[in-house]
């Protein structure tokens, strides 16, 4: 199925590792099959008022957040893994309200398991006045039951002492770490998309390919299917089909989606612009340090 803006039709057409969809996301998942979806992975809008969001009461958007997930549930495999990537809402007296302990329970009432409350740091932002800044947002790790794909040589990263050894007991003299690297952890330092990051596009808030790279990696294999119900401008669908994985989304800004097909058919051609995985943040030998 392969559904999207009259704009790019025939590239569309001859893609078949893309699905994405112009429209209401509600539309789009109901006629997506039930446990399809390895790996559904999103970051939903946060009723803070940002110009692709109408901002509404907190109990409008949590039960609108409810059918979305309800939904998303549905479509996840037995074996899948559902990613939400959640900041803070604000409100008018300027209280931070974190998002994530607002959604947790909706995830619970679905039967799901949190196996990772991940927190992805980045260091460039709003410079706040009456308060420290923002440099923090949440990824929720949750799957459908105990067996689940989790893959972590794709994504490990180097080890602090590459080389150390243990110098004692059966093992003394060998390596004493994974000679692929160690276990990222759940904390991950990844710059965000600002003014000067190669993938920047007019999205105000999107996906690094990286961030979500690392997810596809390790909660899919070669083959599976990966949505995104909130799309933008296709940051997950990118990361998806760059990994030899069938990419989906949807997104209701027609704008965002037309850049999304942008992009997919700049990556297919080898122009795309994208940040590597583990690519260090800053490095004092490049001119600038290396920043981004």
């Amino acid at each position: 199925m392969i559904l999207a803006t009259e704009n790019f039709a025939k590239a569309q057409q001859a893609d078949q590792m893309v699905s994405i969809f112009h429209g209401d996301n509600s539309a789009y998942l109901s006629d997506l099959e039930s446990g399809m979806m390895k790996l559904i992975v999103t970051s939903p809008p946060y009723n803070i008022g940002k110009k692709y969001e109408k901002r509404t009461s907190m109990d409008i958007y949590v039960a609108e957040q409810a059918k979305v997930i309800a939904e998303c549930t549905r479509l996840l495999h037995p074996e899948g893994s559902l990613c939400w990537q959640v900041g803070n809402y604000v409100t008018k007296d300027k209280e931070i309200v974190p998002l994530d302990a607002v959604l947790y329970p909706l995830f619970k009432q679905q039967g799901l398991i949190m196996r990772n409350r991940i927190i992805w740091h980045f260091e460039h932002g709003l410079h706040c006045r009456k308060r420290f800044s923002g440099r923090h947002e949440t990824i929720m790790w949750f799957t459908k039951g105990k067996n689940y794909t989790f893959n972590l040589d794709p994504v490990r990263v180097p080890s602090k002492y590459p080389n150390k050894k243990a110098f004692k007991g059966p093992n003394a003299g060998k390596l004493s770490g994974n000679p692929l690297g160690k276990n990222p952890g759940d904390l991950w330092i990844i710059p965000n998309v600002k003014a000067n990051h190669c993938e920047k596009t007019e999205h105000p808030c999107q996906f690094p390919v990286e961030l979500i790279e690392r997810l596809v990696l390790s909660m899919t294999n070669e083959g599976d299917n990966v949505l995104d119900p909130y799309m933008g401008v296709g940051s997950a669908v990118i990361a998806a089909i760059k990994n030899n994985r069938y990419g989906y989304g949807c997104d209701i800004e027609k704008k965002y989606v037309d850049i999304a097909w942008e992009r997919i058919h700049d990556f297919r051609a080898g122009h795309l612009k994208l940040r590597p995985m583990n690519k260090p943040v800053y490095n004092p030998s490049l001119p600038g340090g290396g920043h981004r």
